[in-house]
């Protein structure tokens, strides 16, 4: 799927707002994945490409190591479509095996390093992952290897810690963390990275095509009922990486520094940091874990010119005592995606760092990104901005008439366009649904303004249904979040006898805070009706969250739907 608009562009409502210096017309290309870091390292070859914890690697180097990966790879077993997965924190091993799994013809599978057993076993299972990559980490290895007796994974390529530290770091890992580095048992299972790397990394990349191989597969985040594997070509993960770059034409003018605290395993951070920096000839600044005062002390420290995160993040920096005391000013382009943005936290986040914070949207299926505010022209608050290049949104129907509403009318968001995913791996029926009429199905609840930019209204699956009114859980959180004592705050339905749903809130107060149900009703009175108020408040001090800090509304249903035996 191209994205092209048959002759019909002009009737594109986004057209006329479209920034000009960004062309929706822009040819995309389709080419292999790998090819984004071999033009990189031509072109960028002495710019440092990654620093982490301040050991820095050229994009020479990285090119050369994914090389002799992807060779290693090779004599180890890997080809055309095997299924290769990185169980990692970011760290220059995350770049180097992603890039060195494709350009042996692999497929890229994400682990969560975070998921429980269960959910391990399954995504193995069900990926048919045959190799994973990980670093020699106790906490790491301690929870892979016992899974290779309960899966098919046939081979655990174990990469040393120690080896991308700078000195004296990496002389004092081994000495003073000792009781942190694995304990890696003896036998045929486990291969050290070394062993994999030991060759001349001359290689000639898998013959592979980008339309039809898949790249990687993306598993969905599990908000919501059980992770799919998304099935991203190589087509598509290119065609988000150029539309990214062509969105912001502004970038690259000067060496860029790209911030990586979120974890390059989820689809976001993989796409805006990574693919889309290596397109820059950008420095990816990678953190290995979010620690509030480090990514603070990085900021200052290193002066990144790009920074990625999701709403809740944005809300820790702006809430922290900590960032009084830091300059931020060195940020030019933040974008905020994974959740709703709300007002009040993109509002202090600008008055803090004195950059302008735009609201994207996207999902695992469309690699991620489909549409954004515009960095240069109108950034339209509480809109999820334009499609990107080459991409249609429309708004359809939610009656199964697949009818495609006028601007105004609210409907399911549906997404076309060359980053839309193939399908969900082993699973041809729920792909027929998602991809319905050639548009991929969001289940998301939008409409279209006049002038073309797209506003979600809220999931489908969260709508809360109370006696017969729609109720959006987004709207009421935005109403919540305007009070000052609120950090953060979640609602979902919970049930009710009467009007078979309510509204519940669950609220954390911002610290030295204090908020009573009561008073926190009396200042909702003027900002939302009657049958959107919260019934049930619930003051928390954490909200449960996925790893890149999106809220898990999933894991409060739950909570919720276990009271109810006992309520009963």
């Amino acid at each position: 799927m191209n994205g092209a608009d048959g002759g019909v562009g002009t009737s594109h409502p986004w057209l006329a707002s479209y920034p000009a210096n960004v062309d929706w017309h822009a040819k995309i290309p389709a080419k292999p994945l790998y090819a984004l870091l071999d033009e990189a390292v031509a072109r960028f070859a002495d710019r440092p490409c990654v620093d982490f914890l301040d050991k820095r690697f050229s994009y020479r180097e990285i090119g050369e190591m994914a090389n002799r990966a992807a060779k290693g790879l090779v004599k180890l077993g890997v080809r055309r479509g095997t299924k290769v997965g990185l169980f990692l924190p970011n760290c220059p091993y995350s770049v180097i095996f992603y890039f060195g799994i494709l350009k042996a013809g692999g497929t890229v599978v994400n682990f969560n390093p975070l998921y429980a057993e269960r959910e391990l076993i399954h995504q193995i299972q069900d990926s048919d992952t045959e190799f994973m990559v990980t670093l020699d980490v106790k906490a790491l290895c301690d929870k892979l290897l016992p899974l290779m007796a309960k899966t098919g994974l046939k081979k655990v390529i174990v990469c040393p810690m120690a080896a991308i530290l700078p000195f004296p770091k990496n002389i004092l890992f081994p000495i003073a963390k000792r009781k942190e580095i694995a304990r890696l048992p003896d036998g045929a299972r486990t291969v050290f990275y070394e062993e994999i790397v030991a060759n001349d990394g001359a290689i000639a990349p898998a013959d592979i095509d980008p339309e039809a191989d898949i790249a990687l597969l993306q598993y969905t985040g599990g908000t919501t009922g059980v992770p799919k594997g998304a099935m991203l070509t190589h087509a598509n993960a290119v065609a988000n990486a150029v539309q990214l770059r062509l969105w912001a034409p502004g970038l690259g003018a000067q060496p860029e520094k790209i911030l990586g605290v979120l974890p390059l395993f989820h689809v976001f951070a993989m796409t805006v940091v990574m693919t889309h920096g290596l397109l820059l000839g950008a420095e990816m600044i990678l953190l290995p874990r979010y620690e509030l005062r480090q990514l603070l002390k990085t900021i200052e420290k290193k002066k990144p010119t790009v920074f990625v995160g999701v709403p809740t993040l944005y809300a820790a920096i702006n809430n922290a005592k900590e960032t009084q005391g830091t300059n931020l000013r060195s940020l030019k382009y933040c974008i905020s995606g994974g959740a709703p943005l709300p007002l009040e936290v993109k509002h202090r986040f600008e008055e803090l760092s004195g950059c302008v914070l735009v609201e994207g949207y996207g999902l695992s299926e469309t690699a991620p990104v489909a549409t954004c505010n515009p960095f240069l022209g109108e950034n339209r608050e509480g809109s999820i901005g334009l499609p990107l290049p080459g991409t249609i949104v429309e708004i359809v129907a939610i009656d199964g008439s697949d009818r495609v509403l006028p601007p105004g009318e609210r409907g399911e968001v549906c997404i076309r366009g060359p980053q839309v995913m193939k399908g969900y791996w082993k699973k041809p029926e729920e792909s027929a649904k998602a991809l319905k009429g050639g548009r991929f199905h969001s289940g998301d609840i939008g409409y279209i303004d006049a002038e073309g930019y797209i506003y979600i209204v809220d999931r489908l699956k969260e709508m809360i249904l109370c006696g017969g009114y729609n109720v959006y859980p987004r709207n009421v959180e935005e109403a919540i979040y305007m009070h000052p004592a609120v950090a953060e705050c979640a609602v979902i339905g919970v049930a009710d006898p009467y009007r078979g749903q309510t509204v519940k809130a669950f609220v954390v107060l911002r610290e030295g805070q204090s908020l009573t149900k009561d008073a926190l009703c009396e200042f909702l009175k003027d900002k939302l009706s009657p049958i959107e108020m919260p019934k049930q408040i619930e003051f928390r001090a954490s909200l449960p969250k996925t790893a890149i800090g999106k809220i898990l509304k999933k894991a409060l249903v739950a909570e919720e739907e276990a009271k109810a035996p006992a309520a009963a």
